[in-house]
């Protein structure tokens, strides 16, 4: 799927993947399912007729995500709201990222690093190597992942598409891969001596900021309001925290 960049204006409806992508890049940060904030979901974005229920034709956003993953601009994986599903642009991301690993509570446990240190020498891993890496089932090691996740260590890198059966019938089963938000959206100066190439999406090669978590914070929260401006602040920082 080819999708097109940097639209000016925006379909306020998830109808399609170039639309979810557009979507995405105009609200920052997003979740993917509803939640105490009002309209902030790209399940509420999207129409019934599109939101997949396993019945009908249309995978929708279920299948759409994967182009804004293989987009290489946008992170996905479960780091809103104590660990739901959820998109976010470069710009956004870095911003989460700066304010979750200020916070003891996300300091990576001995497992967690066991992964950390797996994604450094391999740079990507799926759950059966989570799984036979740390010893543990299914369950526990998507636990392990999603809360990676929450500290904004870990990012789905890749999704890949099961065909099944003898005539290869796609019906929306997927398998994720998953690297660090650095390996993902970082590029090293050094590599490009004569500077960015024309058409470079990333205005920064960098994921660090140059102000403090605290600050990060209140950006988020100023972001997400002035979207929602009914949002309650409280729910905003519970989402975010």
């Amino acid at each position: 799927m080819s999708i097109v960049r940097h639209a000016q204006t925006v379909r306020p409806e998830v109808v399609s993947p170039e639309a979810m992508y557009h979507t995405v890049c105009r609200i920052g940060i997003v979740p993917f399912f509803e939640n105490p904030v009002a309209g902030w979901s790209v399940e509420e974005l999207t129409p019934p007729r599109f939101w997949f229920d396993g019945d009908g034709p249309e995978l929708g956003p279920w299948d759409w995500k994967i182009g804004c993953v293989q987009s290489g601009e946008i992170a996905y994986g479960k780091f809103l709201w104590g660990g739901k599903a959820a998109f976010a642009t470069v710009e956004w991301y870095r911003e989460l990222m700066n304010y979750r690993r200020s916070l003891p509570k996300y300091a990576p446990t001995p497992d967690q690093q066991r992964i950390l240190d797996y994604l450094a020498d391999n740079g990507s891993i799926g759950i059966k190597e989570v799984r036979g890496l740390l010893g543990v089932k299914k369950g526990a090691a998507d636990a392990q992942i999603c809360r990676l996740m929450m500290q904004c260590r870990v990012v789905t890198g890749d999704i890949t598409r099961v065909y099944r059966g003898q005539d290869l019938h796609y019906n929306g089963w997927q398998v994720s891969s998953f690297c660090t938000p650095e390996a993902l959206f970082e590029t090293d100066a050094a590599d490009f001596p004569q500077g960015l190439p024309a058409g470079f999406p990333f205005e920064a090669v960098t994921l660090k900021v140059p102000h403090s978590p605290e600050e990060s914070l209140r950006r988020l929260v100023a972001h997400i309001r002035s979207q929602y401006p009914d949002a309650d602040d409280k729910l905003i920082i519970k989402s975010l925290s």
